[in-house]
């Protein structure tokens, strides 16, 4: 089959309702899972416990963000007497819904009080359901559906979601001689390819004022990186770009971290060896699915000064790229680390298959007790 150029041809509409469930149902027991895998890898000193807090936050919000679509889609499939659609997900390269799906969300919740506040009361719909049960034995669908929409609403209104756009952040680790440190962190949806991509950077702060409290410099650096959160550039020319326009601002450390893509064998069509493994491992309800995990990093490992002007000189950090196998110029990182997480049965038909390109891959290998064992 050739790939179509046209992106929607990939996407997929969950219109059955059962099929809908469990796929946000499937959702949920992954999310779960990656927390977990989250602490694992603090406790092994992959990421630190600062990293694996911020880290943990935007996985969470992931969890409400897909919490607050189940209710949205609850219906999906059903005659409400509305159209309302189905969750458009993308089939093909990530597994997770379409970034539209996100911004649609970002735009209810603009509204979520206003709409709230026209509906009625939970008990009121809970109650007027009983009565259409009771009184005129039918399925009160239509009531059903607006009582999923009014928890789709406060969902939103509970905020901490993972959105299309999650704003840079900045928090004080301690001080580097006379230097403030931070880490930054701040998180997208990425567009191109459907994905949950969170970034973290540490830096030095070489300025009068605190970054934070920088009226100035503080919303130029929100913008910039939010405007280098591209799945498609190299996290060196993000940190490069980020030293160039900030004379006293000294990116040490960026993190990039892929959330996805997501393998099922009842809900993608992704090719290569995972899709054959799924298949054979002929996995549970719940259990039939793999997700990627992968982890850029990029580190300053020198500092170098340069004129700026006619009396004056800047700091300029030189990254280290890979030095194995000549693709640090190509990856535009220091190191890149691929890890997948998988239920037991599907990671003993991995075992057993042993694919080429998976030698390197680190398995967390999760159970439903909620075990996480490292391969």
């Amino acid at each position: 089959m050739t790939a179509s150029n046209d992106p929607t041809q990939d996407h997929a509409g969950l219109t059955d309702t059962f099929a809908s469930r469990r796929y946000f149902r499937k959702f949920e027991v992954i999310t779960v899972h990656l927390l977990r895998v989250a602490a694992t890898m603090e406790a092994e000193g992959a990421i630190s416990k600062q990293e694996v807090r911020i880290v943990s936050r935007y996985l969470s919000g992931l969890l409400y963000t897909f919490r607050a679509l189940s209710m949205k889609y609850l219906l999906v499939g059903r005659d409400t007497g509305r159209f309302f659609g189905s969750l458009a997900m993308d089939k093909r390269d990530s597994g997770f819904p379409v970034a539209a799906e996100l911004l649609t969300m970002a735009n209810d919740a603009q509204q979520a009080q206003v709409h709230l506040a026209n509906m009625p009361s939970e008990d009121e719909l809970k109650t007027d359901m009983v009565r259409t049960i009771i009184g005129d034995q039918e399925i009160p669908t239509k009531l059903q559906f607006a009582l999923s929409q009014r928890l789709y609403y406060e969902e939103l209104l509970k905020g901490e979601l993972f959105w299309a756009r999650n704003d840079p952040e900045c928090h004080w680790v301690g001080n580097e001689g006379e230097r403030r440190k931070f880490m930054v962190h701040w998180a997208v949806y990425d567009s191109q390819i459907n994905l949950p991509v969170i970034y973290l950077m540490q830096l030095e702060d070489s300025g009068k004022t605190a970054l934070p409290k920088d009226q100035r410099r503080w919303p130029e650096v929100q913008a910039h990186l939010m405007a280098q959160s591209l799945g498609g550039l190299k996290l060196v020319t993000i940190a490069k770009g980020f030293d160039q326009d900030f004379h006293d601002l000294h990116p040490k450390h960026l993190r990039r971290i892929h959330v996805g893509p997501m393998y099922s064998s009842a809900f993608t069509e992704q090719s290569g060896p995972l899709r054959q493994v799924l298949e054979d491992a002929r996995s549970p309800q719940g259990q039939d699915w793999a997700l990627a995990w992968t982890t850029e990093e990029l580190q300053s490992e020198e500092v170098i000064e340069e004129r700026a002007g006619w009396f004056s000189t800047v700091e300029r950090e030189i990254f280290a790229l890979d030095p194995f196998g000549g693709q640090g110029a190509e990856t535009g990182a220091t190191r890149t680390e691929r890890s997948i997480i998988l239920p037991q049965r599907p990671f003993q038909v991995l075992a057993e298959r042993n694919p080429p390109g998976f030698a390197d891959v680190r398995k967390f290998v999760v159970s439903k007790a909620g075990q996480v064992l490292r391969y």
